[in-house]
């Protein structure tokens, strides 16, 4: 699998910290803010409201931190191996039940650290396809290949990922959302796999990780 647009371990590694301060930025916001409110209210019903801010956004941090762990993270020493239940666990959790519902089709097996950090990766790009919501589907594929396909209204690989996935982008067109995409090329050919988008249908996107 070639790469065009190259990015060193370290310019890699600070945009991935980048998507990571970027996603749990706007729930640990929101507990400050709840907290400020409990210091300085003293109505019951706005004691509750931001209570209830606090419970929701400190799950969802706690939720965006864990999942990042396994998908960009060591998650154990080099070359362990990690539970697929667990990454169906935390990737849940990341997804909430809001916009987008998961339907996790992996079985439940222990497997190279890489390859759970693609199935979570392939989540993260299939989420990107739905803006406006809808259904991911995670499974395997014959030979020991992966997929993930989202359904919904407008399902679309965004323009910017198409290009990167065809090998086309440029070093100077990375920031943190497509570094995301290319860190999941380099762990699709790390597992030997050649990563792959298609529109399926109308509102239809697939994402295939299959044996090169």
């Amino acid at each position: 699998m070639k790469f065009n647009a190259v990015l060193s371990d370290l310019d890699l590694a600070a945009l991935l910290c980048s998507k990571v301060c970027h996603d749990v930025i706007s729930p640990v916001g929101a507990i400050a803010n709840g907290l400020e409110v409990l210091e300085d209210e003293q109505d019951a019903e706005m004691r509750d409201i931001a209570f209830d801010l606090v419970r929701r956004s400190s799950r969802q941090a706690s939720a965006k931190l864990q999942f990042c762990r396994i998908a960009f993270g060591a998650a154990g020493s080099a070359g362990s191996s990690i539970d697929t239940g667990d990454a169906e666990d935390v990737a849940k959790k990341f997804i909430g039940e809001d916009k987008v519902t998961l339907e996790w089709e992996v079985p439940r097996e222990i497997r190279p650290k890489n390859q759970v950090k693609l199935i979570l990766n392939l989540v993260m790009l299939a989420i990107s396809s739905i803006p406006r919501g809808g259904k991911i589907t995670m499974g395997v594929a014959d030979g020991g290949g992966l997929t993930a396909r989202a359904e919904g209204k407008n399902a679309k690989v965004p323009e910017k990922t198409l290009v990167m996935l065809e090998g086309d982008a440029q070093e100077d067109t990375m920031d943190a959302r497509l570094a995301q995409v290319y860190y999941t090329l380099r762990l699709a050919n790390e597992c030997e796999l050649d990563l792959t988008a298609a529109n399926t249908g109308e509102d239809a996107v697939e994402y295939s990780a299959l044996p090169a």
